[in-house]
């Protein structure tokens, strides 16, 4: 739909903070759910389709949305404040952001850190995140915690102010600044929408500043700032709550009178009027990316705020220009003049102004003059063909499938409803937005080309890498992107002492205490029917019947390890070669049956399988199928498909030389597994091996691997076993089983011969840390209590790693660990993060003696927590179609029995302490760690070298 809502970070999910927003999978399908519906399937079904809600608003003036859905044992609560980094003053970008985590820390009857704790315990999750527009916070937790998540949240919302301290603020600024390193400073075309903001933008306009802003600005806030803030944006007559799943509606009103009913009224806060900008000429800047391997053009076009008419016109042309094989773009750029493996574009609409971006990351050396010269080409055939019906209609088509997909969660319907009650002032806005899109017309299409992009003026940015500045455009002027001077203790300790008491606010209620669990908790594994086809596929489902769809999925077991070692990236082409058209049909042809059905197909290869996926309306499964028949047993093998799959490959490969937390990943295997194991592999393959393929190697590659013997089908949603069976006879018939030799497992390893690994990144702003060994054993008995014992150390934000590396020392954005599992080799156990440059060895030295004192530290109490959490989060974690789907691929992969979920509930439960103080001596062993470190080293490699790890092995980025 046209709400589009871009997040700034996720400040605490499962303790992990990222840039991307928490609905960004609702968002995306949301996207495509305003650009691609069907008049036919929709005309009648969408315009009538509501998300039924009751709203209300208390004598506060918070405004209360409730949505009951009984299907899981769970809610979901979302609190939109409608406050972003438009609000903010010059001088303090990023502010709101900032505020954003700030409000994370404390509040009065919560206390420092219990917020997380508390969901922590019953095994929820929790965010909050910032866009130009708003804020919202968030929680998903089983239903008998709703009392706990409406006290944690109404703390924060009337009693936090008191408990906000300057060490508090010193400790948050640490913080988000290394937030602000990890996902712009040290990321390729990081600063990408910083140069388009400011030059867009006129000085002064809300939107002319990065929604993460400055790091001078984040160094500069003051405790005066924050209290300003928080009275001025954070009352409740400001705000959205939003309660959506399994609840009773009088119960549920009452808790929320109860919590937030007393809280105060705090002053109006004006809307903004709209703030469209106009160019008077075409402004092109370029930057030189220190982390870039291939150029990018971006052209953004000002146009106009959301559910603005036009944006809905706008939005469509994004898909038609950009999407699918007959959209101009890939015409003109990809097949034509073979200048990128592709090109995005679409409209942003945001509350007050809006966007229309087009990107093109090029081939490697292409002058982005020729990318230009060829996007205004495409431009040209776009205006002269004008809208092909067909692909208007195959793009609309699609939004009824879209529709559901982007409902199918608790907390997805929860956004949408405070997105569209916020900003659009009603909760069902969604029936509107749809009609809005349907009621786009090719006619409108063309006029707002014409209107806000034909020959119009916009901003152009040309990020090259370093030494190849002759490929931006010409006369570019050098963008001014402030880059971050790597100095040794420049970050110094908070020496501010932490405050022990605060004043308290005044309740008409005891807020105290924690509300107890409700105990009207239970979870019901989901029924798992299985099967097995008469050429020895097996098939497994789960019947769900709360949406028209189904997710389905093939794996046919091989993958990568089935690779040539001289040619590993083949099976990973074969998987882009699928779609790649059939006997019958072109890839156009393929492309256009698929969009026809509304339906979704891909493919992906793994190091250990390859994955055809589906969604679709369950009316349209039997008809997909026969797609999917075509698909696998037709393949097409054409050539020019071939070449521009595999230069594709090839750019991607070398975008990801570029990225340090791949370039740490690739490291990180090689190392463990020995440079000559597949395993040292990405399952993209490298840049030598993936030029010695050729058309001729997927197709022996599918010859021999192919088969339904290696093969399983996997199934979710609102269909029974019987039409399953029905819809599978053909494949059944026509797809002939014969022997795939599967390589033996990979039992013994050779351990590294050194401990200390380093890959130079010239300038990096952060060190990434990959720390770990080869310790889970093929087909290990212990791998689900290996969970157990690791929840404490780093599965979340409670964790110890996160506390110390991230709250306590402020040296990263996060810092996790975990165990994980291979069908044919030995998983790993692996601590990850990414540091500030400057305290590199500290955080090494920081993670030894965090995983040295993990024994002797964990108490009964640590493990009685874990079991409360991982029970409940199980309990959580099969609510879409799709988690449902993977369920059924982890048990085929690892032939697990039927009854899974409740043998490992099982395990876990009754795992003593005794056993598990056995298995962290067992599996959490610091004297097997190996580390691998990317980073600058012309300032850290010397110091790494006083660690006891022995000299740090410098290796090349392959």
């Amino acid at each position: 739909m046209n709400n589009k809502l871009t997040l700034a970070c996720l400040s605490l999910l499962l303790g992990s903070m990222t840039v991307s927003p928490p609905q960004q999978a609702w968002a995306q399908v949301a996207k495509k759910t305003t650009a691609k519906t069907s008049a036919k399937p929709l005309g009648s079904a969408a315009p009538q389709f509501t998300l039924k809600s009751e709203k209300y608003k208390l004598p506060n003036g918070l405004e209360v949305v409730l949505h009951q859905d009984k299907s899981d044992p769970k809610v979901a609560v979302a609190i939109m404040y409608h406050v972003g980094s438009n609000r903010e003053k010059e001088g303090r970008t990023g502010f709101a952001h900032f505020f954003e985590h700030m409000l994370f820390q404390n509040s009065e009857n919560v206390g420092k850190g219990n917020f997380i704790k508390a969901i922590n315990q019953v095994g929820g999750s929790f965010n909050g995140g910032t866009f130009e527009d708003g804020t919202v916070y968030y929680e998903v937790v089983p239903k008998d915690a709703l009392e706990r998540v409406l006290w944690l949240e109404s703390d924060r919302m009337g009693f936090f102010i008191n408990t906000v301290s300057e060490w508090g603020l010193e400790n948050e600024k640490q913080v988000v600044k290394n937030e602000k390193r990890q996902r712009v400073d040290n990321q390729p075309y990081g600063h990408t929408d910083y140069v388009i903001k400011k030059n867009l933008y006129p000085a002064g306009h809300p939107y002319s500043w990065d929604v993460i802003g400055s790091l001078e600005d984040l160094q500069n806030a003051t405790l005066a700032d924050v209290k300003e803030f928080y009275d001025q944006w954070y009352g409740a007559s400001n705000a959205t709550l939003v309660l959506t799943g399994d609840f009773e509606t009088p119960e549920a009103k009452k808790l929320i009178e109860k919590y937030f009913g007393e809280l105060k009224t705090k002053p109006e806060v004006k809307p903004l009027p709209p703030m469209p900008v106009k160019l008077s000429a075409t402004k092109s800047l370029f930057h030189v990316d220190n982390f870039a391997n291939v150029p990018e053009l971006t052209m953004v076009y000002p146009t106009v705020e959301q559910y603005h008419k036009d944006s809905y016109a706008l939005s469509m042309l994004g898909s038609l220009l950009a999407e699918g094989k007959n959209s101009p773009f890939e015409k003109i750029l990809v097949e034509e003049r073979k200048l990128a493996p592709g090109a995005s574009a679409g409209q942003n609409s945001n509350e007050i102004a809006g966007t229309f971006r087009i990107r093109v990351r090029a081939f490697d050396k292409k002058d982005l003059d020729d990318v230009q010269a060829g996007l205004l080409a495409a431009f040209d055939k776009f205006e002269k063909e004008g809208v092909d019906a067909k692909e208007l209609e195959r793009l609309k088509i699609k939004q009824e499938t879209a529709l559901y997909n982007g409902i199918s969660s608790l907390l997805n319907k929860a956004f949408q409803l405070a997105q569209y009650n916020e900003f659009a002032g009603d909760p069902a806005f969604a029936q509107k937005d749809i009609a809005m899109t349907q009621a786009v017309t090719a006619q409108d299409i063309m006029n707002v080309y014409r209107k806000y992009i034909k020959g119009k003026p916009y901003v152009a940015t040309s990020f090259v890498p370093k030494g190849q500045e002759a490929l931006a455009l010409k006369g570019a002027v050098k963008a001014d992107v402030v880059e971050e001077k790597i100095v040794a203790g420049a970050e110094g300790a908070n020496l501010g002492q932490e405050p022990t008491s605060f004043p308290k606010t005044p309740s008409k209620i005891d807020r105290s205490k924690m509300p107890e669990l409700s105990n009207n908790f239970s979870f019901t594994a989901p029924a798992i029917w299985t099967g097995q086809l008469k050429n020895g596929m097996k098939v497994y489902g789960i019947e769900q019947n709360e949406l028209p769809l189904v997710q389905f999925s093939i794996l046919i077991k091989g993958g990568m390890q089935l690779d040539d070692q001289q040619k590993i990236g083949t099976a990973a082409l074969v998987d882009a070669m699928l779609l790649e058209g059939t006997k019958n049909k072109t890839a156009q042809q393929l492309e256009e049956a698929i969009g026809q059905l509304g339906a979704f197909i891909g493919v992906n290869a793994s190091s250990e399988g390859i994955t055809l996926t589906g969604n679709t309306l369950s009316r349209n499964f039997p008809q997909v199928m026969k797609l999917v028949e075509e698909i696998l047993l037709e393949p097409r093998w054409d050539e020019a498909e071939f070449a521009k799959a595999k230069q594709a490959a090839l750019s991607r490969i070398r975008q990801n030389m570029a990225n340090p937390n791949a370039i740490a990943s690739l490291a990180f295997n090689k190392v463990l597994y020995g440079q000559d194991s597949r395993f040292a592999y990405p399952t993209s393959g490298t840049m030598a091996t993936v030029e010695r393929i050729t058309l001729q190697d997927l197709k022996e590659y599918y010859q021999k691997n192919f088969s339904p013997s290696v093969a399983s089908f996997q199934i979710a949603g609102n269909i029974k076993k019987e039409e399953v069976t029905r819809a599978l006879a053909s494949l059944e018939q026509k797809w002939a089983a014969k022997p795939v030799k599967l390589p033996a497992p990979v039992t013994a390893i050779n351990t590294p011969p050194k401990r200390l690994y380093f890959i130079d990144q010239p300038d990096a702003k952060q060190s990434v840390i990959y720390a770990g060994y080869l310790a889970v054993p093929v087909n290990s008995t212990d791998f689900d209590v290996m969970q157990a014992i690791n929840h404490k150390l780093g599965a979340g934000s409670a964790s110890t790693l996160f506390n110390v590396l991230r709250l306590q020392k402020g040296y990263t954005y996060g810092a996790f660990s975990g165990f994980s599992r291979r069908p044919t080799a030995p998983g790993t156990f692996v601590t990850s993060t990414s540091v500030r440059t400057n305290v590199t060895k500290e955080s090494l030295q920081t993670i030894g003696e965090i995983l040295k004192s993990y024994g002797t530290s964990y108490s009964e109490q640590d493990l009685a927590t874990s079991k409360g959490a991982l029970l409940r989060q199980t309990a959580l974690g099969y609510e879409t179609l799709g988690s449902l789907v993977g369920l059924l691929e982890t048990m085929n992969t690892y032939n697990l029995p039927a009854d899974y979920l409740k043998r490992e509930e099982t395990a876990i439960q009754g795992l003593s302490y005794a056993q598990a103080r056995n298995l962290i001596s067992q599996y959490i062993d610091p004297a097997k760690m190996i580390y691998v470190v990317v980073g600058d080293a012309k300032t850290q490699l010397a110091g790494l070298k006083e660690l006891g790890l022995g000299d740090p092995v410098v290796l090349p980025n392959q």
